[in-house]
């Protein structure tokens, strides 16, 4: 049944938004009827000056310039700031829809870093959620059939806003026709070419429909339930020394076992700076063996050793990044984000870091291998030492401008779809699938003595957990939390809503 047009009331729809989070509130708006209708009631919530709209021109089609445009005209009626950004350059021949959604993110970041927002308002709407959830479902996926998180954090800056979860999409074109307002139909959206299209048409059908949300409800809270059993083990049998996660082995082993599995998964995705944790199974295997007193094993670039009743784990030696000159806000080896380092060699620390950070109670050679792995500022062959951490972990990482041409080496990962800067590898949180989506900090360290913070503009390196580094759904909070404490990195900034859950109309 679609929903009751009273029921899109902004004052309901936006029902525990704090605003005040953001100076500026951008709404992505492509012209369809979705995305108008977004911007049509926020206007009604808030005063035009407090919006600002922003339209990506993929300059895939004939016609779409002019649909941008178009856009604008309706933004200025509304005393709404409008921009266009055009995503230029060649097209790739494969995997278009994928880059194309990269692009799109990538610049809207840009437009809400240019206007100081803090939020990125979507027009994700309830059919949105169905088709995302069947099209996982079919694909065997688990934790992505939790669908779209009403909010969602992207690289640690830009909460993403899905208000309109809970609307269907009908109902927002009935609101559109009622209020005389005009949109643009995307011809790709009757393709059965893409498999959306394909979905979309089954689930016509009202109970494939209303199955598709209840697997995507129950799927979202039992993820909620497994990340906050997964954070508290992480606080209670993991501890950090320089370069090192120390794990309790029998706190793993007599823990629930679904929680210790994704909780080592974390961790050794943490310590090695992956994006991707390692596979389910090959993670649970290994926690099976935290109980053999000669563990020693390698696993999502991590490498897993026991000594006496504690096993460490740290970045294996292999596969590190080559000496590159710097760009700010870079995310290097996928645990650490730069600052302050524009222009300078980073490389890894190697042997001239031998002895460094040493700690009681830690095997000598384990701490040398560790120290090893992380980075330090050089002038040729010459390193100039460790880069020291920040401790201002509470705040947001520091705002650091994309830049163009940073020279990335043939050895390091793409860089994020979002800030221009960032290195390391894409995570699939479900949060990255068709059309709707984008695809989703970190050592096992804190780097400098506890409480010490760079003078201002002294080079620094912050720990960052990898696994939510650039994309956290709201669902996933309280593991992003916990990891972020472990390593002294940087905690995420609080959701703009006041639960997790996005208000149902």
């Amino acid at each position: 049944m679609l929903t009751a047009l009273p029921a899109l009331d902004p004052a309901r729809l936006f029902a525990g938004i704090d605003f005040a989070s953001s100076p500026t509130v951008l709404v992505a708006v492509s012209g369809g009827g979705d995305s108008i209708a977004l911007l049509s009631l926020l206007a009604r919530h808030l005063p035009p000056s407090r919006l600002a709209a922003v339209t990506i021109d993929h300059a895939l089609r004939p016609g779409s310039t002019a649909e941008a445009e178009d856009v604008g005209r309706f933004c200025r009626n509304l005393g709404i700031r409008h921009s266009i950004s055009t995503w230029e350059g060649p097209k790739p021949a494969t995997g278009l829809s994928a880059t194309a959604r990269e692009a799109r993110y990538r610049l809207l970041a840009q437009a809400a870093r240019d206007l100081g927002a803090t939020m990125l308002f979507a027009g994700h709407t309830e059919d949105d959620q169905a088709e995302t959830v069947a099209m996982r479902a079919e694909r065997g996926e688990g934790r992505g059939l939790a669908g779209m998180a009403p909010a969602t954090l992207l690289d640690g800056r830009l909460w993403l806003m899905r208000p309109l979860l809970g609307v269907r999409r009908e109902a927002l074109r009935d609101y559109l026709r009622m209020s005389g307002i005009g949109w643009a139909d995307d011809p790709t959206n009757e393709d059965e070419a893409y498999e959306r299209v394909r979905i979309r048409r089954r689930l016509a059908d009202p109970a494939a429909f209303a199955d598709a949300i209840r697997i995507s409800e129950q799927a979202g809270q039992e993820r909620a339930r497994l990340g906050q059993a997964a954070a508290d083990l992480i606080a209670a049998a993991a501890s950090p020394v320089p370069g090192l996660i120390q794990v309790d082995p029998a706190a793993f082993l007599a823990a629930d076992r679904a929680a210790a599995v994704y909780a080592l998964r974390l961790l050794l995705a943490t310590a090695g700076g992956t994006g991707q944790p390692p596979d389910e199974g090959r993670a649970a295997a290994l926690l099976e063996k935290f109980g053999d007193p000669a563990l020693r094993a390698s696993l999502s670039r991590s490498t897993v050793e026991r000594r006496r009743d504690v096993v460490y784990l740290r970045r294996e030696a292999r596969g590190l990044p080559e000496p590159h000159v710097a760009v700010d806000g870079e995310i290097w080896d996928g645990r650490f984000r730069l600052g302050n380092v524009e222009g300078r060699t980073v490389a890894p620390v190697g042997h001239a870091g031998r002895g460094a950070d040493e700690a009681a109670d830690v095997p000598p050679a384990l701490a040398r291998a560790a120290t090893a792995t992380r980075p330090a500022l050089f002038n040729g062959e010459e390193c100039l030492g460790l880069l020291p951490g920040r401790a201002d972990t509470d705040q947001p990482p520091p705002r650091t401008p994309p830049h163009k041409g940073e020279g990335e080496s043939e050895a390091s990962a793409p860089p994020s779809p979002l800030w221009g800067g960032v290195r390391g590898g894409g995570i699939d949180t479900g949060e990255g699938d068709g059309t709707a989506e984008i695809s989703e900090r970190p050592p096992a360290s804190v780097i400098g003595p506890p409480g010490m913070s760079p003078s201002p503009g002294r080079p620094f390196a912050t720990p960052v957990a990898a696994p939510f580094a650039r994309i956290l759904p709201s669902f996933d909070l309280a593991p992003a939390r916990a990891l972020a404490r472990l390593i002294g990195g940087e905690l995420p900034p609080p959701s703009p809503y006041a639960g997790h859950s996005a208000p149902r109309p």
